[in-house]
């Protein structure tokens, strides 16, 4: 009954993750941008704007001019997010690619640099009083998820070890319709609870500025107001269907 209801749990969660956050994306490319209002100083040429995207995913280029030490917790904590991920393929791939075996010491310290950012990012909510004032329950809920998740997984590395083996078999069985018992460790049991809570949240939560970076306006548009008339698609058919 363990097997049938994680298995169960993570095809729902997969589901509303994939199906939600397509949405979300078909939502944001449809929303019409009326006005020009690319941030100074901005790119005036299409590359331009890809290389100012490419400086805010890869080094958050507006943060860093912001505020250095969120900037610093922020990128570490994303950095590390992304490490621990890719080292979680070892999971769902048979054989495992070896540039993913290659990664795997990094991606255990990175389990800790994950943690530590996420806790710098939640004690600015608590001890920069105009980030305290603005801050949501949700806010609070949605770095506590992050950080159990984070924790749980260094639990499982260094006190409660599991049966990676069995652990792979389970997932790998999901993938492929087969399904594999899950290890009964609680541990593990919480871990995963949490990564599909995650999973499901993502598509309604804050946590979508990931996808929503690359359809801002302020980051996607070339500044080119005197060169090119800006129009929206509503108000480029509006304006044909009155010529």
């Amino acid at each position: 009954m363990l097997t049938v209801a994680y298995a169960l749990l993570f095809y729902a969660a997969a589901a509303v993750l994939t199906g939600g956050l397509g949405f979300r994306i078909w939502e944001y490319a449809r929303t019409p941008a009326p006005l020009k209002i690319p941030t100074t100083p901005a790119p005036t040429t299409r590359s331009g704007v890809a290389f100012r995207l490419f400086r805010e995913v890869v080094l958050f280029e507006s943060l860093f001019k912001a505020n250095k030490w969120i900037w610093l917790f922020g990128w570490v904590f994303h950095a590390a997010l992304l490490l621990v991920l890719l080292r979680h393929l070892r999971y769902f791939t048979h054989p495992i690619w070896e540039w993913v075996a290659l990664i795997q010491p990094f991606g255990v310290y990175a389990g800790f640099a994950m943690v530590a950012g996420l806790l710098g990012l939640w004690a600015r909510r608590f001890l920069v009083p105009r980030i305290r004032y603005i801050s949501a329950p949700s806010d609070h809920l949605m770095l506590a998820l992050l950080i159990g998740i984070g924790g749980s997984g260094l639990l499982m590395k260094y006190v409660a070890r599991t049966d990676i083996v069995a652990l792979k078999s389970f997932f790998l069985g999901i993938m492929t319709f087969n399904w594999q018992p899950i290890p009964a460790d609680p541990v593990l049991l919480i871990h995963l609870g949490l990564v599909a809570a995650l999973m499901i949240i993502f598509p309604f939560s804050k946590l979508l500025h990931a996808p929503g970076l690359f359809f801002s306006p302020t980051r996607n548009q070339v500044d080119n107001p005197r060169e090119r008339r800006h129009l929206a698609n509503w108000a480029r058919e509006l304006e044909a269907g009155r010529s």
